[in-house]
């Protein structure tokens, strides 16, 4: 009676402790867990979140600043790589949906909202860093980012009156207008709320299966060693959703700034 009551303290135990780490993992704190111990970020007005956005900033600066030889002939290794995720938003997103001129002029936006997602959401699969776009907060900031482009670009290209104009369709009745023109303005906002929510919830749902399939080996022991082959599968599926959220992201990102840049299309 006692063992089993032993083990059923330790099962409690080692579950909250699961829970624990996920929580860590796709919640923001105000410190950061290292393995020497956690690093309370109040002083700095930073969470642990803020931190992954910033780590991200600087691995971009250093890839691209210092690994990345543009200057190379021959593009090789890492070098290569980065070519041909570059090439692609610029081809295959920005000049496909926007066109040539305007695609190569916002193919720096792209690759920009490209690359920051990719290097966030694989810094959520590393054990030190945690889940950034798994945060609600950090894609809605992330999708105002197209929502500003999508509105101030607009403007900027087609004029205040032809940025009104895009909400009004052409050939429909008046009366029909008071109620389609706010649907299509409304339609804008949801575009933005619909890319926050994309990213988000795939995000947040992929880290919370991972890590509680292999959590079951810490719960079970050698009872759940089954579900870590299961968990290793569903790792590396994650990995590849990581590149494709980034993907659909920014193409999306393209298509919506595209309908609002070029209504007439």
């Amino acid at each position: 009676m006692a063992a089993a009551e032993t083990i059923a303290v330790e099962g409690v135990d080692k579950a909250k402790l699961v829970q624990d780490y996920i929580m860590y993992k796709v919640a923001d704190h105000p410190y950061w867990k290292t393995p020497f111990g956690k690093v309370y970020l109040d002083n700095l007005n930073l969470t642990s979140h803020g931190l992954m956005l910033i780590f991200a900033s600087l691995f971009m600066l250093l890839i691209f600043g210092l690994l990345y030889r543009k200057k190379d002939p021959v593009p090789r290794g890492f070098t290569n790589l980065l070519e041909v995720l570059i090439l692609f938003v610029r081809d295959k997103i920005a000049i496909a949906n926007l066109g040539e001129h305007d695609g190569r002029k916002m193919a720096p936006l792209f690759l920009s909202l490209f690359f920051f997602i990719l290097f966030l959401n694989l810094m959520g699969l590393i054990p030190i860093f945690t889940s950034a776009t798994g945060n609600v907060n950090v894609t809605a900031g992330l999708a105002l980012v197209t929502l500003t482009v999508m509105i101030g670009g607009a403007i900027y290209k087609n004029g205040l009156m032809g940025f009104i104009h895009a909400f009004i369709p052409h050939g429909v009745p008046w009366p029909v207008m008071i109620l389609l023109i706010p649907i299509e303005i409304m339609g804008m906002f949801i575009k933005a709320f619909a890319l926050t929510m994309r990213l988000f919830a795939n995000m947040l749902a992929g880290s919370i299966v991972v890590y509680s399939i292999i959590g079951l080996v810490i719960v079970f022991g050698a009872a759940g060693a089954p579900s870590l082959l299961l968990g290793v599968a569903i790792y590396c599926l994650k990995v590849f959703v990581a590149f494709l959220q980034a993907f659909v992201f920014t193409l999306l990102s393209a298509l919506f700034i595209n309908q609002i840049h070029h209504p007439a299309h």
